[in-house]
């Protein structure tokens, strides 16, 4: 359990000069992660255009009361009229393209361009391979998982290409999470969706890099993203409970870890993960605990935007550094173990009766014709 003294905001980061001001486009704003890096930026004298799903911050009031106080802050604070002329908010749904085009418009329209694309939405399904497969609401929540953080970052990075095209500059950034190197039990279409938005971007980043256009990977603890947006959780089956399955499936993890939060407004919260029907919940952290959770994030994010020379990957925090160097290990032991798997075999077509040739490490396999 967290402790007060545990909630104490960490210190002000450094940041790095630049020689004129950033031109920033964050597509979840009123995440912990954008409003923390919104007020960073502006201090710093970027600008920023801050993207906000609508619905989030028309009906969910617990998810958009940050937000809205931050843009309280902006509007008293002491360089308010500098701090309102480098803010514009925008509403975007990055899983509609028609809202992409029309945001990074508007973007362009306000500051005359863009220089880094901050892709940082997320949403977690949890529930296993067999939970999601239960009814057709349940396969409609990997559809979901899918459109939010595969599809969304996909659109609007189309949405933003042909600006960075036009001016031969830019700087794609991608917020993910080690879970893009880990699969998690109980996270599977989470951890897939992970996978594939990096796939997409690995790729992407060699098609975008003669137009002079940057693509950073930037993966923290996979609390970052788990904790600070949507959870969804399916029915769970009785083959997956602890009593039966010694797995450490991430529904009793989060479950426990909600129950533990201190402040919350309801101490079982964690059970609504456990419910019979399909269930959403933000976690409920105060504000000092999402300063604390998202710091080393944010602060590693406003470093690498725009940077000449910046990472294609970059994993957040000594833990998580921690946590990818014991899996690829793992990778690299078991590729010795079984290396004599790997041996090729050639495949050649000959009138001569069949016979192994050995030739070193390699096997001729020859085939009459």
């Amino acid at each position: 359990m967290w402790k007060n003294d545990d909630l104490k905001l960490p210190r002000e980061p450094k940041f790095p000069t630049h020689n004129a001001p950033r031109v920033w486009f964050l597509t979840c704003a009123n995440s912990p992660v954008g409003i923390s890096l919104s007020r960073h930026l502006l201090a710093h004298g970027d600008y920023v255009t801050a993207g906000v799903l609508p619905v989030e911050f028309e009906k969910h009031e617990d998810r958009s009361a940050d937000f809205k106080d931050f843009l309280n802050e902006v509007g008293t604070h002491q360089d308010k009229e500098t701090w309102r002329a480098r803010l514009r908010v925008v509403a975007l749904d990055v899983r509609i393209m028609a809202q992409c085009q029309s945001a990074v418009a508007e973007a362009v329209q306000s500051f005359g361009r863009v220089d880094i694309l901050f892709c940082c939405n997320s949403e977690v399904i949890v529930g296993t391979v067999e939970e999601l497969s239960q009814s057709k609401r349940t396969l409609t929540l990997v559809h979901e998982q899918f459109e939010t953080n595969f599809f969304g970052p996909v659109n609007i990075i189309k949405a933003t290409l042909p600006i960075f095209r036009s001016k031969k500059n830019g700087h794609i950034v991608l917020l993910t999470a080690i879970t893009g190197h880990l699969g998690t039990p109980g996270l599977s279409m989470y951890c897939a969706s992970q996978w594939a938005i990096e796939g997409y971007c690995d790729s992407l980043a060699y098609e975008i890099a003669p137009f002079n256009i940057k693509l950073s990977i930037v993966q923290p603890n996979m609390e970052i993203n788990v904790l600070t947006h949507k959870i969804t959780s399916a029915p769970p089956m009785s083959a997956y409970a602890e009593e039966t399955n010694p797995a450490p499936l991430s529904r009793n993890i989060l479950s426990g870890l909600l129950d533990r939060l201190e402040g919350s407004s309801e101490p079982t919260i964690g059970d609504q993960l456990h419910s019979n029907e399909v269930k959403s919940l933000y976690p409920p952290l105060s504000k000092g605990m999402k300063e604390r959770l998202v710091a080393e994030t944010v602060h590693a994010v406003a470093a690498i935007g725009g940077h000449d020379n910046p990472p294609a990957r970059h994993i957040v925090g000594f833990e998580g550094v921690t946590t990818v160097k014991e899996k690829l290990k793992t990778v690299s032991e078991e590729l010795e173990d079984f290396i004599e798997c790997s041996t090729s075999v050639d495949i050649e077509k000959s009138e001569e009766a069949p016979r192994p040739l050995s030739h070193g490490s390699q096997t001729h396999i020859v085939i009459p014709g």
